[in-house]
């Protein structure tokens, strides 16, 4: 009898974390892994089971993990890698990208994140795709195609203000992070898999193999096929607000949406297929951009954006 109420309680133990994960991933992990190794001890699961649970819960446990500024930075660099391996960098204007960075400098040092681990920098794509790309470790990229559509450093700045708000709201790593605690839950499922089978399951190295490729991938999934309608929509508010407070023109970013809803059409691919319509963004941005109102300056930028473009 006390045999048969401790396998329920030791059960209980090591099952309620994996129910409850949504609520403190990486205590409750550690449980389920200590609970198995304690069941396993006494003899109410056997031990390659106790193994099996004990390396998920670790694989959990590590999902659950905060990010740190400098993982950014490395997690970032290695999707800039990715992007790089599809695009070349235009290198034949260096001061046109200067003046980029000098625009970015301009709206991050006036943001609520002004630094970040590495900085911000601002590289050009040689590609007449209309695309632009944040990663999380402060590296953006402009295509010339995109750069073209422009007409001011006002519409300039908004691209640029649009990527920085993806990383400053850290869309890329709040992807990366629920799609590690997904695969997490695989790694579960792949132990106990092993198990039923009656084999010894995977070592731990190749579930961690497992587990970092699997970020990999959702890294290049997330570039190609870009953020969320909501996160998009989220990003074009933020960017009024950094427009804002750097002394640029907020509606500018009304005015690039309109370049981009005449020239897309004659550019597959690109912001076609990573954004939402620029109609829709258009609608978004307008329910908001009345909010932030600035002194109108523009005409003090326009001599030095005819030099530089």
């Amino acid at each position: 009898m006390k045999k048969t109420f401790l396998k329920k309680a030791l059960s209980l133990f090591i099952l309620l974390p994996f129910a409850m994960i949504a609520v403190s991933c990486g205590t409750l992990a550690a449980a389920a892994g200590t609970g198995a190794q304690i069941a396993g001890a006494f003899g109410v699961i056997d031990q390659d089971t106790a193994n099996a649970i004990t390396k998920s819960s670790d694989a959990i446990g590590k999902a659950a993990e905060d990010i740190t500024p400098e993982q950014e930075y490395y997690i970032g660099r290695a999707v800039g890698a990715n992007i790089l391996t599809n695009y070349k960098l235009y290198t034949a204007r260096p001061a046109l990208t200067a003046y980029l960075n000098q625009i970015c400098s301009a709206l991050t040092i006036n943001s609520p994140k002004p630094e970040i681990y590495s900085g911000y920098h601002v590289m050009i794509l040689d590609s007449d795709e209309i695309n632009a790309f944040a990663t999380s470790g402060g590296h953006i990229f402009i295509t010339r195609g995109l750069i073209a559509c422009t007409d001011s450093e006002d519409a300039l700045a908004s691209v640029l203000a649009h990527e920085i708000s993806h990383i400053q709201l850290q869309h890329s790593i709040k992807a990366i992070k629920t799609s590690r605690v997904t695969q997490a839950l695989l790694v579960t499922g792949t132990s106990a898999a092993g198990v039923a089978a009656g084999s010894q399951g995977l070592d731990l190295g190749e579930l961690t193999d497992i587990f970092n490729e699997s970020v990999g991938e959702i890294v290049t999934t997330m570039v190609n096929n870009g953020y969320s309608q909501t996160q998009e929509f989220d990003a074009d508010t933020t960017a009024l607000s950094l427009l804002a407070s750097a002394g640029y023109e907020p509606s500018s970013i009304l005015d690039m949406l309109h370049a981009l809803e005449k020239n897309q059409g004659s550019h597959p691919g690109g912001f076609n297929k990573t954004h939402p319509t620029p109609a829709k963004r258009i609608t978004s941005v307008e329910k908001s951009v009345k909010k932030f109102t600035v002194a109108d300056t523009r005409s003090f930028r326009r001599d030095r954006y005819n030099k530089t473009k």
